[in-house]
């Protein structure tokens, strides 16, 4: 299984039990080349549709920028999965959120806040890395552990310096916009590391976080 397989198991639970029923219409922002929850959402009776310049061919797709996607309706719920960090324009992606969902409709977010990623847990990730395996590109974390060390830079400069090359907004960012257009109905710090971890569950996250050794990185949103 896949670092994305992992992830996507283990958060949909969470953003099924969030949405309206089935056959409600749900519409995915980010859904990337995998196609994100909608497979999922789809075998469990929804209309759902995925958006993302880099989205799988088929009909339950859009190969589209998010803020530039106009669809035919409102819909009753949205889910945008590690995809507000990384928009070019962070306020007209809240906006067009809040414009195609019917009035009481469900929002899901699922993020990161990358400036949480202090160097106890950046260190503590690093020592639960596994080996690339043979053929594939290294992942996120192994990029960062080895560019961290060329580097020669503090951990926290070097961490925010990446953030400002690659455009990424902060989670305490994120929540104030969606805060400022939707009504929360839920919020929680959460792990986020584990599936790119070797051997090292949810769970285990949790517990680490529980002791006072890493900070929690991943954050989960629902509003209307």
């Amino acid at each position: 299984m896949t670092p994305d397989d992992r992830w996507l198991a283990a958060v949909w639970p969470f953003v099924r039990e969030q949405l309206p029923p089935a056959p409600a219409a749900v519409l995915e922002i980010g859904c990337g080349t995998l196609g994100g929850f909608v497979p999922a959402l789809r075998d469990a009776g929804y209309r759902a549709v995925g958006v993302d310049p880099d989205a799988p061919e088929g009909p339950d797709y859009r190969q589209i920028e998010f803020e530039d996607y106009e669809p035919p309706r409102p819909v009753d719920g949205a889910v945008a999965s590690l995809s507000l960090h990384h928009v070019a324009d962070l306020d007209k992606a809240q906006d067009r959120l809040r414009d195609l969902l019917v009035p009481g409709g469900t929002l899901v977010v699922v993020e990161w806040s990358w400036e949480r990623l202090d160097e106890a847990t950046a260190r503590w990730a690093f020592a639960r890395l596994a080996p690339p395996a043979p053929g594939t590109e290294p992942g996120w974390l192994h990029r960062h552990q080895e560019r961290w060390s060329a580097s020669g830079q503090a951990w926290d400069r070097y961490l925010r310096d990446w953030a400002e090359q690659e455009g990424l907004h902060p989670g305490e960012r994120i929540l104030r916009g969606l805060d400022a257009r939707f009504t929360r109905r839920f919020h929680a710090e959460h792990p986020y590391l584990f599936a790119d971890l070797a051997a090292t569950s949810e769970v285990e996250e949790r517990a680490a976080i529980d002791a006072g050794l890493i900070r929690a990185v991943g954050t989960r949103y629902v509003a209307s």
